[in-house]
């Protein structure tokens, strides 16, 4: 009997503003092309989800001329079905739970949003809870803050875990515009935050959670999702 394909929610920023600055912000398009090419090509099921619903922005600095993107980049932009996903993405309220995995990319956008969403707190505690997989990258672990397990104890608390370091926000220039620094804020929450060196490609993966440092990381992480998935799966055929 064939297997059943692994459905796979990837939740998205809504956030268009850089705080104060006046600047515009989002998804940062690579964390979001890269691991769903990824997910899509070894044949699972990928449902895109956003924080209100509609359009999703996308960090204009994360999009360059045809040809000059990441592939992933620019099959995403050329892909009409993708594309709809994220001019006409659902509320995350509406997402439900009967996933394998979720996956949170990045992009500055998601430091307002993503932790102020009771909705994703939600899911994520229970697809947590259930023994799925939960992975995010960049400055996706923001959703993570406020995310508990069933005794009401942060899913972080006590896991390895990489994120956006203080010291990549700060090469950007943007550690005074974000409201609070994700490494920081993790460490608090009893992570045991593991970085590589700066705007390299680092991610770990303890037990069900699995994130990566910055954009770099994206292909790791999604590796590491699929890897885990594929062992579930040989599991369940034995």
């Amino acid at each position: 009997m064939a297997a059943t394909a692994a459905k796979i929610l990837m939740v998205l920023t809504s956030h268009a503003q850089l705080g104060s600055t006046g600047e515009p912000t989002g998804v940062w398009f690579e964390e979001l092309a890269t691991p769903y090419y990824a997910f899509v090509d070894a044949g699972a099921e990928v449902s895109i989800v956003s924080i209100t619903g509609g359009e999703v922005p996308i960090d204009p600095r994360s999009v360059k001329l045809a040809g000059e993107n990441e592939p992933s980049v620019d099959r995403f932009l050329r892909d009409a079905s993708a594309m709809t996903k994220i001019r006409m993405s659902k509320r995350i309220d509406d997402a439900g739970t009967a996933y394998d995995a979720v996956f949170l990319p990045g992009g500055h956008g998601t430091m307002w949003d993503l932790p102020a969403s009771t909705a994703l707190a939600e899911l994520l505690g229970a697809v947590w809870s259930s023994g799925k997989i939960v992975a995010a990258v960049c400055h996706g672990p923001a959703g993570l803050v406020n995310a508990k397990d069933r005794s009401g104890r942060p899913i972080v608390e006590g896991r390895r875990v990489s994120a956006f370091t203080n010291s990549e926000e700060e090469a950007a220039g943007l550690t005074r515009a974000v409201p609070f620094l994700l490494e920081t804020r993790l460490r608090s929450l009893g992570a045991k935050v593991e970085v590589g060196p700066d705007f390299e490609p680092y991610a770990v993966a303890d037990d069900n959670l699995v994130t990566g440092q910055n954009p770099a990381s994206s292909a790791l992480v999604a590796k590491l999702v699929m890897e885990k998935l594929r062992a579930r799966s040989a599991l369940a055929a034995e």
